[in-house]
């Protein structure tokens, strides 16, 4: 599993014009989910980013939480963060989790984080989405369940 994690002052998803999630300071989340990933890949991954102290304390150092801060969190599904573009021009995506695969342990990702007491706004998994973002810093941390980078 995979997601690009972005510290946020404000990030809202809409289908068709319609705002369908958003959130005010705290972390734009996209999320690729892999065609070997597992329950354990995303219980990992909410954790991570849960914990991640990437929002600055009163002495300015990034030592904060999103749940020290009381933020909030926006996730987006992505599969194109499985993308290889090894070879040629045109992207290959052999690697993410089919729909069947890849809904469920989405689903378990938000409700992991829900359960960690964290408000949770989401995307519509599939749908052509326009993301909207205010990055703070910028701060954009990339993370993969298997520790590829």
């Amino acid at each position: 599993m995979r997601a690009v994690v972005q510290r946020v002052k404000q990030a809202s998803v809409a289908i068709d014009g319609t705002t369908v999630g958003e959130i005010p300071q705290g972390l734009m989340v996209l999320l690729g989910v892999g065609k070997e990933d597992t329950s354990q890949d995303a219980t990992y991954l909410a954790e991570k980013i849960v914990g991640l102290r990437i929002f600055t304390d009163a002495e300015d150092k990034m030592n904060l939480s999103v749940l020290d801060i009381g933020g909030e969190i926006l996730v987006v599904s992505q599969f194109t963060l499985y993308a290889d573009c090894r070879k040629g021009k045109r992207p290959g995506f052999s690697d993410a989790a089919l729909p069947e695969t890849a809904i469920p342990l989405y689903e378990q990702f938000v409700i992991a984080l829900k359960e960690m007491g964290l408000t949770v706004a989401t995307g519509q998994f599939g749908a052509d989405m326009l993301v909207s973002i205010e990055n703070d810093g910028p701060v954009t941390i990339l993370l993969d369940s298997k520790k590829v980078f």
